[in-house]
């Protein structure tokens, strides 16, 4: 792993309004879609000379179809589990090119692979695990709606536990989604790379600070950001900000990094409100207010919640974190 750098790059709004945009207007992602915010924000951070790399979801989908584009960088769509192994593949030509003197030994081409949680979490998990054990220099950025929602709004390993999906419809038989949340960002943490973190869209501060020390390091390198969606989500489209600072708060989303293997809590809420807060909102979680069975579930997210926030703050300590 390489060593840590002492003074990362700085992100510089004033530099970032005068950049051409990577990402033009005119896509056909949804009013109030937390990828778009996303995409912008990180995409400010990033270099030129740029190549992408998109796994079938949503952002591809409203992005690059064919004949048009938004994109005004080589823009590759792949299958669902394939965008790092793609971003793979092209970091191993920029290598043979460099080798054979096609592209000069000190021209930086940076990567950046994109995919939805479904394409993150399920269906491309082993394909990013090999691409970042193998330690290609790539970034990876998760655009974490937390379903399917670009084939029907189906429950993926991101989503939330009682989160009513079409796979786990909350009813007289199950009570929404039965299991919790994988923890990505921290099974990415484990294959020792040099950078993970997750960040949302509603903290623009923390988010372009990670995105750009990502960038920095070159890759593997992994970012998670929890994205609002609107439509499966069930909430006005001008609510979403507010929602994902409820998940910051909550701390259902914490914001953390684990640098060369330091974990660090980079946003420690002033008053942690309680998850109810974040869930209220949500029409995907109403039926968790209709009764005392509601209230027990909810009871049980909050105690998990509380329990991985605690985790988070001892890795912190035993990394060292807490001290810088």
């Amino acid at each position: 792993m390489a060593e840590q750098a002492t003074k990362p790059k700085r992100w510089r709004l004033r530099e970032a309004v005068k950049k051409q945009p990577i990402l033009e207007h005119g896509h056909r992602l949804c009013p109030g879609c937390g990828e778009a915010i996303t995409l912008k924000l990180v995409l400010s951070c990033a270099e030129m000379p740029m190549v992408v790399t998109n796994a079938t979801g949503c952002c591809e989908v409203c992005t690059g179809r064919y004949p048009f584009t938004s994109w005004n960088v080589p823009w590759i769509h792949t299958a669902f589990e394939n965008a790092a192994t793609t971003a793979a593949g092209i970091d191993a030509m920029i290598k043979n090119h460099k080798r054979i003197g096609k592209i000069p030994e000190d021209q930086d081409i940076t990567l950046l692979a994109i995919g939805g949680d479904g394409a993150t979490y399920d269906i491309g998990f082993q394909f990013i695990s090999g691409a970042m054990e193998r330690g290609h220099r790539f970034v990876y950025l998760c655009l974490n709606n937390e379903g399917y929602m670009n084939t029907g709004a189906q429950r993926s390993g991101a989503t939330p536990f009682t989160a009513h999906t079409t796979t786990s419809p909350a009813g007289s038989v199950i009570p929404g989604k039965q299991q919790f949340r994988k923890d990505m960002c921290a099974i990415m943490a484990a294959h020792d790379i040099p950078y993970a973190a997750q960040i949302a869209a509603s903290h623009w501060r923390d988010l372009t600070k990670k995105a750009t020390r990502a960038f920095e390091l070159g890759g593997p390198c992994y970012l998670d950001s929890l994205c609002c969606c609107p439509t499966e989500w069930k909430h006005l489209p001008d609510q979403g900000i507010e929602i994902l600072k409820l998940a910051v708060e909550s701390c259902m989303w914490p914001l953390y990094e684990v640098d060369h293997g330091v974990w660090r809590v980079t946003y420690e809420p002033k008053e942690k409100i309680p998850v109810e807060e974040y869930l209220k909102p949500q029409g995907r979680f109403r039926h968790l207010f209709r009764d005392d069975a509601g209230k027990q579930l909810i009871q049980r997210l909050q105690d998990h919640v509380d329990a991985k926030w605690e985790h988070l703050h001892q890795m912190q300590e035993l990394t060292g974190g807490d001290k810088q």
